[in-house]
């Protein structure tokens, strides 16, 4: 695919997810409730999302920081067994590892986060050596990394000179205000909101609309719609794609692994139409088991996507 040292390089947060699951309410007032499964794995939109792109056979690059404790060395331990290169990252004893506990029913999640590193990255630490190694620049988590948000823009800009392509999952903000697009999405290549993130970030009330709107802004926009599969639109263009039927486990991860599969297609040069398909294959088969142990490989996604 490319002669340079990364396809993707992802800038981003790290932390584990603890993730349980049945179907349980829990209540206050020391009322214990049983899940049916417990199990500690790869946490963090980025950190899915590098996991999953490595998956496919893409050359990842992460750049990020943890603390020097147990949920750190997790983290980087199982990176690199999924084959990302966390070289890059940078281990800070002063502070602790992020962590997220996940209570997933079926279709659905509550999260809890204790922020611990997942918002201490600058965008200055991204270097232009790391930029010049790289394909690609993917970000995530925007609203949980707000140490990089003042320097997000100088960095598209530095990666678009030396070359790069960029894209960016904004995930939910918990403050509702929505700050900062105007700025952002001129400098990126690729946006990959799900359908609520959409619906709030242009205030329009149906997908298409939102869609219509941020594509005024950005080349290419995938809108993730979960069981409904997901749109996207390029210039003039736009596309549909199902989800794949699924015995759904667990969707933890499953917008991630969606951009990892819509980006695979998007760097191979694909139609719009396939990459979509690709990235609702890698979204859906993610869904098969809890946590981010389902990511689908390359054969497995190829055989939905066509």
């Amino acid at each position: 695919m490319s002669s340079k040292p990364y396809d993707i390089l992802v800038a981003g947060e790290i932390n584990p997810d603890l993730v349980l699951t049945g179907d349980v309410v829990p209540a206050f007032g020391q009322v214990e409730k049983l899940v049916d499964s417990a199990s500690l794995s790869i946490g963090s939109s980025s950190a899915i999302f590098a996991a999953g792109a490595a998956r496919l056979g893409l050359k990842v690059g992460f750049i990020g920081i943890c603390g020097d404790d147990l949920f750190g060395r997790f983290m980087l331990d199982e990176m690199k067994r999924r084959q990302v290169d966390t070289a890059p990252v940078i281990v800070d004893p002063s502070v602790g590892t992020g962590m997220s506990v996940i209570l997933s029913p079926v279709g659905d999640r509550a999260i809890l986060t204790y922020m611990g590193a997942i918002d201490r990255l600058r965008a200055g630490q991204v270097t232009d050596e790391l930029l010049a190694r790289s394909r690609h620049l993917h970000v995530a988590s925007y609203f949980l990394q707000t140490a990089m948000q003042p320097g997000l823009p100088d960095l598209f800009r530095r990666a678009r000179s030396h070359g790069l392509t960029i894209s960016l999952d904004p995930n939910w903000d918990p403050s509702g205000e929505w700050r900062g697009f105007d700025v952002l999405l001129p400098l990126v290549d690729v946006f990959l909101p799900n359908e609520n993130e959409a619906k709030a970030l242009t205030g329009e009330g149906t997908v298409e609309a939102a869609l219509k709107r941020l594509t005024e802004q950005c080349p290419t926009v995938a809108v993730k719609m979960g069981a409904e599969g997901a749109i996207a639109a390029r210039g003039m263009e736009t596309a549909r794609a199902p989800a794949v039927k699924m015995q759904v486990v667990d969707t933890t991860g499953a917008g991630d692994s969606f951009d990892g599969g819509f980006l695979y297609g998007f760097l191979n040069g694909w139609s719009l139409e396939r990459a979509l398909r690709m990235g609702a294959a890698t979204g859906s088969l993610s869904t098969r088991k809890a946590g981010t142990t389902a990511q689908a490989t390359l054969e497995e996604a190829l055989h939905y996507a066509g």
